[in-house]
């Protein structure tokens, strides 16, 4: 039975909120969740708290690595890819979020998973989709080659060094790129990626 000291009803749901979240929190396995500005001292904070829950976890150094790598990549692409939104209306959902983006940390008995989500606009969706697609559609030894290439595009300068960030997450982890677009308004949708390193 739920027990609330407060008889206000907004508190009572504001708790159940909270209770109910904590709940998801244990049956999705999540280390870490976090909403708001990603910046190098956020960044920092957050390796250091999960690289000591893999520690105390007993996590082999070689994934720990690979999952510290994945962050940190994932933290930047956040800044990267996250754009300041045109809000069309006072009721739009994509309100408040500009260049903040959500962060989430996770882990099973195979995977541990670090899932970003931040706001685009909507005319980079069909770019960026392409992107990924092609990049899961390669094998090891092709996300190697491409991964040269786009690294000597970036050095030169060139446009060419375009995704290399995600090809390095695919490259380091081995696994597919999860994603997906949720409509916020008709110019802004959310942008969330999934990246999954073997335990």
């Amino acid at each position: 039975m739920e027990h609330f000291i407060s008889n206000h009803e907004d508190i009572k749901n504001y708790m159940k909120f909270v209770m109910d979240f904590h709940e998801d929190m244990k049956k999705n396995e999540l280390i870490l969740v976090y909403e708001g500005e990603v910046t190098q001292s956020v960044t920092k904070a957050f390796t250091g708290l999960t690289e000591k829950n893999m520690e105390q976890n007993g996590t082999e150094s070689k994934v720990a690595k690979k999952v510290y790598h994945v962050m940190v990549e994932c933290l930047q692409n956040i800044s990267k890819h996250a754009d300041d939104r045109s809000v069309s209306s006072s009721n739009s959902l994509a309100d408040g979020l500009s260049k903040n983006g959500i962060f989430v940390v996770g882990r099973n008995e195979q995977f541990y998973s670090v899932t970003t989500g931040n706001s685009i606009k909507t005319d980079k969706i069909e770019a960026l989709k392409e992107m990924i697609d092609h990049i899961n559609s390669l094998d090891k030894e092709e996300i190697k080659a491409l991964y040269k290439k786009k690294i000597k595009a970036s050095r030169l300068g060139e446009t060419g060094g375009a995704g290399l960030g995600f090809i390095d997450l695919v490259k380091k982890t081995g696994n597919q790129l999860q994603y997906g677009f949720q409509k916020l308004d008709e110019e802004n949708y959310f942008f969330i990626l999934k990246t999954l390193v073997t335990r």
